[in-house]
């Protein structure tokens, strides 16, 4: 988020340099920002802090549940300020590709450290069946009978075991990954989290679910997807 275009272009630029990173949007202001963050799940924020009518730091502030971010400025009187709101690092202005990779790496072991107490809780309390509220009625699911889930912007399509069609629900991709067992339901693309239980092979471009589903790998999820299968993984 910045309101220089050519500081929002290299800010870009260096985003889609880092495997890890995916860009979900660029943003002039604090409330085209805020516009994103109401329709979609965003992980971490670039922000710059000199921003017009709503600053970087009190478009942060005004967040109940703010991403994970980092501040850019030209100006480095605000870097005590941007960490008081748990900003996770400061970048001046101008800064290298160098500079930028130090940050992002920064928010990518913080996220893993979050994420990985969440799949711990997770873990704890995954349920063994879910209601979904689908054709005017809430059904009753087994988790394990789930083959895997389609994100369609607000709305998920479950596929089953067992059942032609998928149910659609309007449930977010973040919460439905938080709600199923983490050690079986593994999130392989932006659109798409597989029950692993029932795949047939997986290759590092995708997952075969049957004869004519293949489930694609995204880039920024194909290390995790490598690191569960070399931990079930036996013989040459």
């Amino acid at each position: 988020m910045d309101d220089e275009p050519l500081a929002l272009q290299q800010l870009s630029a260096y985003i889609r340099k880092v495997p890890y990173l995916e860009l979900a949007a660029e943003c002039h202001d604090a409330y085209d920002a805020m516009r994103v963050l109401g329709s979609e799940e965003i992980d971490a924020v670039f922000a710059d802090i000199n921003m017009p009518d709503l600053s970087g730091l009190d478009f942060i502030r005004s967040l109940s549940r703010p991403p994970l971010v980092v501040f850019t400025t030209a100006y480095s009187e605000y870097a005590i300020e941007g960490y008081k709101v748990s900003a996770i690092d400061y970048l001046l202005k101008p800064f290298s590709f160098d500079d930028f990779l130090a940050a992002a790496d920064k928010v990518r072991r913080q996220y893993e450290l979050v994420s990985a107490n969440a799949t711990s809780q997770e873990r704890k309390t995954a349920p063994e069946y879910l209601y979904i509220k689908a054709d005017y009625k809430q059904t009753r699911i087994n988790t394990a009978d789930i083959r895997y889930v389609e994100g369609m912007s607000e709305y998920v399509r479950i596929y089953l075991e067992g059942r032609e069609k998928p149910l659609t629900t309007l449930l977010s991709m973040r919460k439905i990954e938080e709600t199923l067992p983490q050690d079986t339901f593994l999130r392989v693309h932006k659109s798409y989290i597989v029950n692993m239980a029932k795949a047939v092979s997986v290759c590092k471009t995708s997952v075969q679910m049957d004869a004519d589903t293949f489930i694609p790998v995204g880039d920024s999820y194909r290390e995790s997807l490598l690191k569960h299968i070399d931990e079930r993984s036996f013989g040459k």
